[in-house]
């Protein structure tokens, strides 16, 4: 059998389905969502967590897979996907804001990420950094810019546990979401180490896409919507989905910016794109 017809075990896409370009929500629900914003799509495959679904906006041929909660199944995708002839993965996701000047509703680029999960551990050691590649950063920035979204770049945060990461309610304080209020002291001195260290937000896989996209030659990049900032009750006047369209709809122009560039950079015969090229 060709290796064009064998489909990958988790996601069960194979080469020729998936698109080079692929946006990476957690939740399969939001994956059609995506899709929708397109000008066509189809979906590809459906099975455990992972949802896949192909299309096209303008001339551009797009992806989108769910990676399921944390970095285990986001490395799956990254694997399987890859395989099957992806190498430009966005991380579409939500988060809990940590930087003070970060609101419900803003939107975060992830620069880099702190590697406080064991997915990427199992890759590499600890001192490898999680960075996004830097065309993301800018076609995300470009993006969000032209559309008037509020945005933010820095560090994002990753963790493995959702409630055994303690949550901030204000300030230095936080509280833990763990069953009965359980929880260390250690739990909250990370988290304040973070806040210190001006991590931005807080998420599950930032990390994960970001440490395999470097290690396998692949570009990775995340936008997370702050979702909450970071009590569990949404503040008043804040839609979390329109929140979290805001992010889907910056990657999506995002894609089409970074096809623009790989199209322009393949005609100069140069591997990297940089803002002064068109005057080359």
């Amino acid at each position: 059998m060709a290796d064009e017809d064998i489909r990958q075990m988790h996601t069960q896409v194979k080469r020729g389905e998936v698109a080079r370009y692929v946006l990476l929500p957690g939740d399969p629900g939001r994956v059609k969502r995506i899709a929708s914003l397109w000008d066509e799509y189809k979906e590809i495959a459906s099975s455990r967590e992972f949802t896949t679904y192909t299309g096209r906006v303008g001339e551009v041929r797009i992806s989108s897979t769910s990676t399921g909660v944390g970095g285990p199944s986001a490395a799956i995708v990254i694997e399987e996907l890859s395989r099957a002839g992806a190498d430009t993965f966005i991380r579409v996701g939500t988060s809990g804001c940590m930087g003070e000047d970060i609101f419900p509703g803003d939107l975060i680029i992830t620069s880099g990420a702190i590697r406080r999960e064991g997915t990427s551990r199992s890759y590499v050691s600890v001192e490898y950094p999680a960075v996004a590649n830097y065309e993301i950063i800018l076609a995300l920035v470009q993006a969000a810019t032209e559309f008037g979204y509020p945005f933010h770049v820095g560090i994002t945060l990753s963790v493995d546990g959702f409630y055994s990461s303690n949550k901030l309610i204000s300030g230095n304080e936080f509280k833990s979401m763990s069953t009965g209020e359980y929880s260390q002291s250690w739990m909250t001195e990370k988290m304040l180490d973070a806040k210190r260290a001006r991590a931005l937000n807080q998420e599950m896989e930032a990390a994960t896409i970001l440490t395999l996209s470097n290690l396998f030659g692949l570009r990775g990049g995340v936008v997370c919507a702050a979702t909450d900032r970071v009590p569990w009750d949404a503040p008043s006047g804040i839609d979390f989905r329109l929140s979290e369209e805001k992010s889907i709809r910056t990657a999506i122009e995002a894609v089409k910016l970074l096809a623009q560039w790989d199209k322009v950079k393949e005609e100069k015969g140069i591997k990297y794109w940089y803002p002064g090229i068109s005057r080359d």
